[in-house]
């Protein structure tokens, strides 16, 4: 709001300094009551205009009487706000007449569509003044992202609770279960290591969403230190061999080799996004299908990727699959333990590595997840020694 004052004021300033000056220069007396000719005095306000909207930091417009646009700044036209002299959109032409006909500051908040086409939305803070008989002053706030971040916040904390919500419930049963069938030893083993499954799952739920808070928070690296990648792949398929040979599903990794391809970073986590990607294929893939596994260096990336042979993912899901809590199967996930957070771990990882991860699949013909992250250039060899 501050800005916004001292944006009328200064702009009121200029106009009355230009209209005075255009006065002096057409020799006319400027107390004389006589009004400008109206084509005047334009330029001097287009010109005042332009040094003050050029000074502000929010997006800026000056409509005319006739609502053509005769400012603008870069980012009005970025936005698909302006197109020429025209304002695109009929809520702020609606906004510029009833500031001009009630010459009173109008302040609302706008959803529009991106474009004339839709192609998404866009969320503005919206302030409209009037300047002078003729000019109205548009300040624009963009807010698409503090509201998309608002959703997300909102969104996790639902998805969390209802996470949360059903191994609690599930924990809840089962002991009213085993109270139930006390004197039969049978049963209360058989009600305990279900307990035993949903706190497992509980406790695994609540470690990721601790982890994936921590990278959120934490754009770059503390302590980078230089991680051998190959290892890493080598350790993530040690994690997960009993898992994949009870679900009779082969994990291949002949091809990560033994040559080192070191990236600077944080071993454990870079374990971790490999891990994930690897127990995804696992829990998506049929019994006897691979999983194969394989790690690539060049002077500029190290990439590893996770190749399975499971149903694929459909084209529509592709954009979503790295949101946080999302599941293409949402029975399927629970039954393995799934929390949909693994593949939302492994963005952030990557993220906060410098790299990427990314996807290809094709129903019926599998998936492969590939990480990329920046090569670590290779230790200097220390020097000889000179000989006297």
């Amino acid at each position: 709001m501050l800005e916004m004052v001292i944006a009328l004021g200064a702009l009121c300033l200029g106009l009355v300094i230009g209209w005075a000056a255009h006065r002096r220069h057409a020799g006319v007396d400027t107390d004389d009551a006589a009004a400008p000719p109206v084509e005047a005095d334009r330029p001097a306000i287009d010109r005042q205009a332009a040094e003050v909207l050029d000074a502000l930091r929010s997006i800026s417009l000056v409509v005319d009487a006739s609502d053509r646009v005769v400012r603008a700044s870069p980012s009005a036209t970025a936005l698909r706000l302006v197109r020429g002299q025209e304002l695109l959109h009929e809520e702020l032409r609606t906004l510029v007449r009833t500031a001009r006909r009630d010459h009173e500051l109008h302040e609302v908040e706008l959803d529009l569509s991106r474009g004339l086409r839709g192609g998404g939305r866009i969320t503005l803070g919206v302030r409209v003044a009037p300047m002078s008989d003729r000019h109205v002053l548009v300040l624009v706030d963009d807010r698409s992202q503090s509201r998309r971040v608002e959703e997300t916040r909102r969104d996790f904390v639902v998805n969390v609770s209802h996470e949360l919500k059903t191994p609690v419930a599930g924990l809840s049963l089962l002991s009213e279960a085993v109270d139930d069938a006390r004197d039969d030893p049978a049963a209360v083993h058989r009600f305990a290591q279900r307990m035993r499954t949903e706190a497992d799952r509980l406790n695994r739920l609540v470690q990721e969403i601790v982890e994936l808070s921590r990278l959120q928070v934490a754009d770059t690296l503390d302590d980078p230190q230089r991680v051998d990648v190959a290892a890493c792949a080598h350790d993530a398929i040690g994690h997960l061999h009993l898992l994949a040979e009870d679900r009779q599903i082969t994990i291949v990794g002949d091809e990560i080799g033994q040559r080192r391809a070191e990236v600077f970073g944080d071993a454990h986590l870079i374990t971790t996004a490999i891990r994930n990607l690897i127990e995804n294929a696992v829990n998506y893939s049929a019994a006897g299908t691979r999983v194969a596994v394989t790690v690539q260096a060049t002077t500029e990336l190290v990439s590893v990727a996770v190749k399975d042979e499971g149903r694929g993912i459909a084209v529509t899901e592709l954009d979503r699959i790295f949101e946080r809590f999302y599941r293409i199967d949402a029975a399927r996930s629970r039954g393995t333990g799934g929390t949909g957070l693994g593949l939302a771990i492994v963005k952030h990882v990557c993220a906060n590595h410098g790299g990427e991860v990314t996807v290809w699949s094709e129903e019926g013909h599998g998936s492969t997840f590939t990480i990329r992250l920046p090569a670590a250039a290779p230790p200097h060899a220390p020097s000889a020694p000179s000989i006297p």
